[in-house]
């Protein structure tokens, strides 16, 4: 009998030492995604999509759930809900507008972490999630001042928020750093989706003499083909649209969701999870700079690859003094580097950008 004993013991002894030595270091959880349009979309949501699938990839265990075109009002609050009823302990806001109905779920739900994009907040269990998505576009707006043979750029954009805001300025900085003739014409669609929009938006600047076009927008098809179609050269944000036009790309920015997405659920599985903003950009390779296209300069390409080198060493800070807005307001002084908190509030346009920035 005790041989039996002293035998169970051992086996005991050998199971609770092998636990030990093989913790299970990432307990699976569930995560809930919110796209604001179809993750079929060759841009925006898409990008966020390869980000969530990239999540079930690395970490196995871990189970998701995505609910595709929730408009930004109480439905998303709803939908919400429901993933923190279905046991959803994570859920990412991908879209801008979701912060209300996310806040509103936060203050009742404190077993959930809630994190948006983009937009602070002061939530104990939400957070914020954001890219430098504008680093890349100073190198892509050196590519289009260089190639422009009438000095006008165009941008068609969503709605006048910060972080597009941060894209149009960088741009313009790094185009007139080559091309201080040049002007970026910026339209507004004020919605991330209407194909319609766009496309007059586009033939608009098109006649308006503009031969390098880009957008962000969920989409960016609509833009892109509606310049093809007239010979005009573009450029993209969001996603590699090179095959899409290959006559007439030049270049763009494209996001990678990968290390967010995975660092922050890691965060939440292990327990070290804590609000506050948390910020991604090339050095990270969350956001990076696109493929070239064929009708893209060898001393073109070379100079945009070296400037896109420095701001990822962190030897080029784009926004960094002195910088005045169009008005001539100064917003950076000499030296000075803008804040997260300075980024994630901006309103305004450097010189060499045309057209209205409606207020909020």
């Amino acid at each position: 009998m005790r041989v039996v004993i002293a035998f169970s013991m051992l086996i005991l002894s050998a199971l609770l030492a092998s636990e030990a030595a093989n913790p299970v270091a990432n307990p699976s959880i569930k995560v809930g995604f919110l796209t604001v349009g179809p993750v079929s979309d060759c841009g925006y949501n898409y990008s966020h999509n390869l980000g969530r699938l990239a999540l079930e990839s690395h970490l196995p265990g871990t189970k998701t759930t995505l609910a595709e075109n929730i408009p930004e009002n109480a439905d998303a609050a709803r939908v919400m809900e429901r993933m923190v009823a279905q046991g959803n302990k994570l859920i990412f806001c991908t879209a801008y507008g979701y912060l209300e109905s996310g806040e509103k779920v936060a203050s009742h739900r404190p077993d959930a972490i809630i994190m948006q994009a983009w937009r602070p907040t002061h939530m104990k269990n939400m957070g914020t999630f954001a890219v430098y998505q504008y680093e890349p576009l100073y190198a892509v707006g050196m590519v289009a001042g260089r190639m422009t043979k009438t000095n006008k750029l165009g941008f068609i954009a969503g709605h006048p928020v910060p972080n597009l805001l941060q894209n149009i300025n960088a741009f313009t900085l790094g185009a007139r750093s080559v091309n201080p003739n040049v002007k970026v014409h910026v339209v507004w669609t004020n919605s991330w989706s209407d194909p319609a929009v766009e496309a007059e938006s586009a033939h608009s600047l098109i006649e308006h003499g503009i031969d390098v076009l880009g957008s962000a927008l969920d989409n960016p098809l609509t833009v892109l083909k509606t310049a093809q179609r007239s010979h005009v050269m573009v450029f993209g944000t969001y996603a590699d649209m090179q095959r899409e036009i290959p006559e007439y790309w030049t270049t763009g920015s494209c996001w990678n969701w990968d290390k967010p997405y995975l660092e922050i659920t890691k965060s939440v599985e292990n327990g070290t999870w804590r609000p506050g903003a948390r910020w991604y950009g090339i050095k990270d390779g969350a956001v990076a700079l696109a493929s070239f296209g064929k009708i893209v300069p060898k001393d073109v390409k070379e100079q945009a690859l070296a400037e896109n080198a420095k701001v990822q060493s962190g030897k080029k800070i784009i926004f960094q003094g002195p910088i005045e807005d169009r008005e001539g307001v100064m917003r950076l002084t000499n030296g000075q580097i803008a804040s997260e908190k300075s980024l994630s509030e901006m309103d305004w346009f450097v010189k060499g950008v045309e057209g209205a920035l409606p207020k909020k």
